[in-house]
């Protein structure tokens, strides 16, 4: 455990060092600020506006963080040959991989909270400025603690997507592991349909294929809740644990299977 722990913060040290995060996390806030300029441009909406651009901001630029970086955590080691004086010392090659993956999410904790005080900021302007007769016309409040739950699944779902790109990037090049991770992101928002593909065609086999997909790359869908909380619709308790649930599932698999691809890899 200690040598995860070390290996995290190195990785995170790393990704503090490194200017791709820091420009990423400055774009997101500038563009969660400028929501609030380009709110101004509806009646009453304005709002809505910020919370929509704001939630989609941090999903999104976590997004980049989380593959660009995540596929470059494995190869960019092996390509400068830095993993052969790593795996002399007294460190297995599973607690290379688990302190690369904590390190990253380290990562992710902090510019995703970056993200968010910026956006609360910007949501506390607007409240702030906003006529009591405006406010008493939202479907929430301005400065709503329910969009903490959004938050809190975006992060989710951003583990997950750096579980995705550490695994890819255990036996494929940068280019690949990248295509692979953001086509399973997008492919996992709509895998929901892939359910009702029988109701589409008359195929057995393609029917067939289809649910065997379905189940087999993840389900993003349920983590995408920012709608309801744009609205002031309550997300259950339930939906959020479960969720979470099947992300710690679905990495713990990704983890294992990411420690036993590289476990095999040669690198003589």
């Amino acid at each position: 455990m200690r040598q995860i722990w070390l290996g995290a913060n190195a990785v995170f040290r790393e990704s503090v060092r490194d200017r791709v995060p820091y420009s990423i996390v400055v774009f997101a806030v500038l563009m969660i600020a400028a929501s609030y300029l380009i709110s101004q441009l509806s009646a009453g909406q304005d709002i809505k506006i910020i919370k929509d651009l704001g939630l989609a901001a941090l999903s999104m630029f976590g997004l980049l963080i989380a593959v660009f970086i995540g596929v470059g955590l494995v190869t960019k080691e092996v390509e400068k040959r830095s993993v052969y004086g790593l795996l002399t010392k007294p460190l297995s090659r599973a607690q290379f991989l688990l302190g690369k993956y904590a390190g990253l999410v380290m990562t992710l904790a902090v510019n995703l909270s970056v993200m968010t005080l910026a956006l609360y900021a910007v949501l506390f302007y607007s409240t702030y400025s906003a006529s009591a007769g405006l406010r008493a016309s939202w479907e929430a409040p301005g400065v709503d603690p329910r969009m903490l739950i959004a938050i809190v699944l975006i992060f989710a779902e951003l583990m997950l997507v750096t579980a995705l790109a550490l695994f890819f990037s255990t036996f494929s090049s940068p280019l690949w592991a990248t295509l692979l991770t953001l086509g399973l992101w997008v492919a996992g928002h709509f895998n929901s349909d892939l359910r009702n593909f029988g109701t589409v065609v008359d195929s057995a086999p393609a029917i067939w294929l289809a649910r065997v997909i379905y189940y087999v790359i993840p389900n993003l869908a349920p983590f995408d809740v920012k709608a309801e909380v744009v609205h002031g619709i309550d997300v259950a308790a339930r939906h959020v644990a479960l969720t979470v649930a099947y992300a710690g599932l679905y990495i713990s698999i990704l983890l294992t299977a990411s420690v036993t691809v590289f476990g095999r890899r040669d690198f003589k």
